[in-house]
């Protein structure tokens, strides 16, 4: 990277020009997930494109950004999305060079599902049983992403930390623990962070912090 100094206000700020040409400054935190995905674009993909989502939903990442080549969700939710579990594409080993996973992240079925924000919640996001599952979950559509993926081939993967059944569970360090047994190595790290989060009457009572901030991971498989 090239880097020259710019005032702003009475302060140098020094500015680095990315691969692309560009001297935008990309920032590790943002409140606007489209901004961090286009980030991730500019930097790690040439291509501009990412090959395919293993866990496209609605597609609700690509308002700003180019849809992925190839869309994957367990419960397709329109006609241009092929049905498929994100631990079991319908691929060929080593046919990516880019894959996108934004997997569930609410684990639970205790009675807080039957109330006012759980019924909310379930009905926007899948909720696995328990962190057992959950985990069983990033597990496998890790390792399926190393398969599909070709060497130098880059994963992101969205994940949220949480507090459940009153302990702490910091999800983002069990994904990158996860990619590096898989054979990935950690590009970036990008956080985004929440305005604002739905809370329960229940939950008003605080014993922790309360989450305002999820993440996005940037691996790259390693090359043998």
């Amino acid at each position: 990277m090239n880097r020259e100094s710019e005032t702003a206000g009475n302060e140098a700020v020094a500015i680095d020009w990315n691969e692309t040409g560009s001297k935008e400054l990309i920032r590790s935190v943002s409140y606007d997930q489209d901004e961090i995905l286009r980030w991730i674009l500019m930097l790690y993909v040439p291509s501009g494109l990412f090959d395919a989502d293993g866990t496209y939903s609605v597609g609700g990442f690509y308002k700003r950004i180019p849809k992925p080549r190839l869309r994957f969700d367990i419960c397709p939710q329109g006609g241009d999305v092929i049905q498929a579990d994100c631990r079991s594409l319908p691929l060929e080993a080593a046919s990516l060079n880019s894959l996108v996973l934004d997997p569930p992240f609410l684990a639970t079925k205790g009675p807080s599902l039957g109330s006012r924000r759980g019924n909310l919640m379930a009905r926007r996001f899948t909720v696995l049983p328990d962190e057992k599952a959950l985990t069983a979950l990033y597990r496998g559509a890790v390792a399926e992403a190393c398969r599909v993926l070709l060497p130098g081939g880059v994963l992101v993967f969205k994940c949220q930390d949480k507090v459940s059944s009153g302990k702490q569970c910091m999800t983002h360090c069990d994904v990158y623990n996860m990619a590096v047994e898989n054979g990935f190595e950690a590009l970036d790290l990008f956080v985004l962070i929440a305005k604002s989060r739905l809370v329960a009457g229940w939950q008003r009572r605080q014993k922790h912090a309360r989450k305002f901030h999820s993440f996005f991971w940037v691996f790259r498989k390693r090359r043998a």
